[in-house]
């Protein structure tokens, strides 16, 4: 018989999955284990188990929140969903996107993406069918909507790499790394959106064209 969850079962799983993610963004996944999340997060020492079923699932879940914080689906439904123009979507994705890449205090699952990104782990599968590849299909419909090409066609798969994954780069690098090398850049932000903007649309564009005069 299944165990009935205890009334203030969702916030403390909530809290686990919170104080993990901090621990997994500061060290990694090697060297965060359930005894120290669980001691940090005031928690029986079974928690992990109880609310995760093991310590690689409460990190696979840290990942899919990590990617949530990025952006969530259901913002990106929200930004692209819905009648007007698709470059103007595409260009509110832009600015969201970018906004985030010049904010203070970014939440804990940056880091988090940055050490998934720079040394995958096992969890890297479950990550993209659960939280990437759902995003990755709103944003592949938009883009196939600007460049009025299938979704499917290979442009529209390189000029989403060339176009969004750019601005997830700027979004989880460091930044101090920013400030060191680029010190301009997040001094005006208005300034980054609209010249990414122009970036984008113009090799949009081009790709456009191409794809045209070779049919």
């Amino acid at each position: 018989m299944k165990r009935a969850s205890r009334p203030d079962g969702a916030a403390t799983r909530q809290h686990l999955l919170d104080t993990a993610g901090q621990i997994f963004a500061a060290r990694g996944f090697a060297d965060a284990t359930s005894k120290e999340i669980c001691e940090r997060a005031g928690t029986p020492m079974a928690s992990v188990n109880y609310h995760f079923g093991s310590r690689e699932a409460l990190y696979e879940a840290a990942l899919v929140e990590a990617h949530r914080q990025v952006v969530s689906l259901d913002e990106l439904s929200a930004l692209t969903e819905g009648p007007g123009d698709a470059r103007d979507k595409l260009r509110a994705v832009i600015s969201r996107f970018v906004g985030l890449s010049t904010s203070n205090g970014a939440p804990w699952g940056f880091m988090l993406m940055l050490r998934e990104v720079l040394s995958p782990s096992p969890a890297m599968p479950a990550l993209i069918e659960k939280a990437v590849r759902p995003k990755a299909a709103v944003l592949l419909g938009l883009i196939g909507e600007v460049l009025q090409l299938n979704p499917q066609e290979p442009a529209v798969q390189r000029a989403l790499m060339l176009s969004v994954l750019p601005c997830i780069a700027l979004m989880i690098a460091p930044r101090q790394v920013q400030a060191a090398l680029l010190p301009a850049v997040a001094k005006d932000r208005t300034a980054l959106v609209e010249d990414f903007t122009r970036f984008v649309m113009a090799g949009l564009d081009a790709v456009a064209a191409a794809h045209k005069a070779r049919k």
